[in-house]
């Protein structure tokens, strides 16, 4: 089978990006991460990167003059890697109209809760986890969705729960979440390399005979 080449954004520490160089390299994942790119200089998964010898490139605001511009010369590297397949792990950037039209069905994000609860606006890291927290939720989990224009709102490809015990607090909520985001992300990806999923009106199918 052919390697899916995958572009993965991140913002911060990259623990969702190692467990795709991970899956890469124990053979578990039919994909090449051939670009890391980050909208902050100081993102640990710039340098999980760098020591697999990936491509990497930061994109802070500050240094352009649009946010437009910025987002142009994102989408320019990610064609020029050849990217079939953008990964968003732990990316806190918008992803603008224009590159979800060049890539359609072709951006997946993880998210840290089973949308549509606690998604959208003002619903990421640790508030997403602290919303839980304070609605009492019995249980939570992982998202893994295509991108669209609206936050949190494209196509889900995969869900998987977690129970939230009584005294577990934000943080014991989102040591749980992570660890179910580290196996849904890597299997989403391997789906997608696989031509197991489809897009039928907004909802997906994935092919269980693949």
């Amino acid at each position: 089978m052919e390697r899916l080449k995958i572009g993965v954004l991140v913002s911060g520490g990259g623990t969702n990006l190692q467990s795709i160089l991970d899956g890469v390299l124990e053979g578990s994942l039919s994909a090449e991460v051939v670009f890391i790119g980050a909208n902050k200089k100081d993102a640990y998964g710039l340098e999980r990167g760098r020591e697999h010898g990936i491509p990497t490139e930061v994109f802070e605001r500050k240094d352009f003059v649009t946010k437009t511009e910025r987002d142009e010369a994102l989408l320019k590297l990610l064609k020029a890697h050849g990217v079939e397949l953008v990964v968003l792990a732990g990316y806190l950037g918008q992803i603008p109209s224009f590159m979800i039209g060049e890539y359609p069905n072709k951006i997946i994000n993880i998210h840290p809760s089973l949308l549509p609860c606690f998604g959208g606006k003002g619903y990421f890291g640790e508030k997403v986890h602290q919303g839980v927290y304070d609605r009492g939720m019995k249980v939570s989990g992982a998202t893994v969705h295509f991108v669209s224009e609206e936050t949190d709102g494209g196509p889900i490809i995969l869900q998987e729960t977690v129970d939230i015990d009584f005294d577990d607090g934000v943080s014991d909520i989102q040591q749980k979440v992570l660890k179910i985001e580290h196996r849904l992300l890597p299997k989403a990806i391997q789906l997608i390399a696989e031509g197991r999923i489809e897009v039928i009106n907004g909802r997906v199918r994935i092919d269980q005979k693949g």
